[in-house]
């Protein structure tokens, strides 16, 4: 029997896909539908739905607050999301994930390297080939960071970032994510494929941010008819575990 658990990425709240196919315009009336269907989640069938505190707990509430997002919002986390730190020190994870993971980063580093000595070379070749009048040498080193430097240095963050941040970890709020979830046994919600990446690694149950929503809008199809508004107390018991939560197979 499995406990239907889940911890949140911050993305999972938040990325764009998820809103598209949900129909919603704004990133604040996104969040407030996904903390509406786990709220019904969480009444019908005692579905739990976790966030790592305090790092990605605090990342959401800035990303709302950022956003201009009103307070039912931050409610809203605080009553749906279950608030639980990472036990970081008991989570056991084996040495070949972390020999991989170290072997991974340095590939990734060399590539982000590569782009670096591109982008270089494109700068030099740019301004050997730009007319450079020794009479307007303030000038030209103005046009050179406007048009060459500028330009080239854009397109190195993006291509850097590709390079060397893609499908990898790189923030302690993502490996938290991954603790929590190995911890409980829970499926990780996010929509972040350096996340999905290692939750293959560790064994960890991965849901696409944009999958979550309508997975939780097909269990509440389900309902029996007398359970669509839920009352206090009228539960059935038998159906459920010593935490209250109900087991599905």
């Amino acid at each position: 029997m499995l406990k239907q658990r889940f911890v949140l990425d911050t993305t999972a709240l938040t990325d764009l896909q998820t809103r598209e196919v949900m129909g919603y315009a704004s990133l604040c009336e996104g969040m407030k539908a996904i903390l509406d269907l786990i709220a019904d989640a969480r009444l019908h069938f005692g579905i739990s739905c976790y966030v790592p505190y305090p790092s990605v707990y605090k990342e959401m509430y800035e990303f709302a607050s950022r956003n201009g997002c009103d307070r039912e919002v931050v409610a809203k986390i605080d009553t749906w999301l279950v608030k639980k730190s990472p036990d970081r020190y008991r989570v056991s994870v084996t040495s070949q994930i972390f020999h991989e993971y170290v072997a991974y980063m340095r590939e990734r580093i060399n590539r982000g390297m590569g782009v670096a000595e591109d982008a270089i070379w494109e700068a030099a070749t740019e301004c050997l080939f730009m007319e450079n009048p020794q009479n307007k040498k303030k000038e030209y080193k103005e046009e050179v960071e406007r048009e060459v430097i500028g330009g080239i240095i854009g397109k190195f963050r993006n291509k850097y970032r590709a390079a060397l941040r893609y499908g990898i970890l790189d923030s302690a709020p993502d490996i938290d994510v991954l603790i929590l979830a190995k911890e409980l046994d829970a499926a990780v919600i996010a929509s972040d494929y350096g996340i999905e990446k290692w939750a293959e690694q560790l064994g960890v149950r991965f849901v696409p941010a944009n999958v979550f929503p309508m997975m939780i809008q097909e269990y509440l199809k389900h309902l029996p008819e007398n359970e669509n508004e839920p009352e206090s107390g009228n539960k059935d018991k038998s159906k459920e575990g010593p935490s209250g939560e109900i087991e599905f197979i």
